[in-house]
């Protein structure tokens, strides 16, 4: 696949087929997602993924805050996969004091670049993905037993795509670009 393609292709999905995702596909997906850059190097991302139908289910029915939507996109996708950071790294000196003014945002800059690099490395795969941001970080940390100094960043559903949507209308380049000098 060509890298525009997969920059101009890649969608939002919210319906899957049936088809499972293996533990091989998501390890694949990750070996690729690893290479995504990061503060200072420090490779900060990690990924939980529940294949488990009953885990996806327990997630839906109580760690999406009761958002419906991201309840009926947990369900629907064979796969759950919840990007988590290593609190505390990105963006701070060994000693823990903050290496600029922006403290802990490194950290959120980077779960960014980590999750795209995921989902544009299962698109390459034939799979289609959502990022979901509303939901209940303690809840989800307790059933995944996610480890003691992980934040959980984005929830990743993970499936075959049932439909292919169209891209939704961008800004044209005009507005989102100046070029000084």
């Amino acid at each position: 696949m060509e890298l525009e393609q997969a920059l101009t292709g890649r969608r939002s999905i919210r319906q899957y087929t049936d088809a499972p995702v293996t533990a091989e596909q998501i390890r694949e997906i990750v070996d690729l997602a690893r290479f995504a850059p990061t503060w200072k190097n420090t490779q900060t991302a990690r990924y939980h993924a529940a294949l488990d139908p009953a885990v996806k289910e327990q997630i839906a029915a109580e760690g999406t805050m009761q958002f419906s939507k991201n309840s009926s996109n947990i369900r629907s996708a064979a796969a759950l996969v919840v990007l988590t950071t290593v609190d505390g790294i990105a963006g701070y000196e060994p000693d823990g004091t903050p290496t600029t003014p922006k403290g802990d945002h490194w950290q959120s800059f980077d779960a960014g670049i980590a999750c795209q690099t995921f989902c544009l490395a299962a698109y390459g795969k034939g799979l289609g993905t959502l990022i979901m941001g509303i939901f209940d970080e303690a809840k989800i940390a307790e059933i995944l037993h996610i480890p003691a100094g992980e934040r959980i960043s984005a929830l990743i559903a993970v499936g075959y795509p049932a439909v292919d949507p169209a891209a939704p209308k961008r800004r044209e380049t005009g507005e989102i670009l100046e070029i000084i000098g």
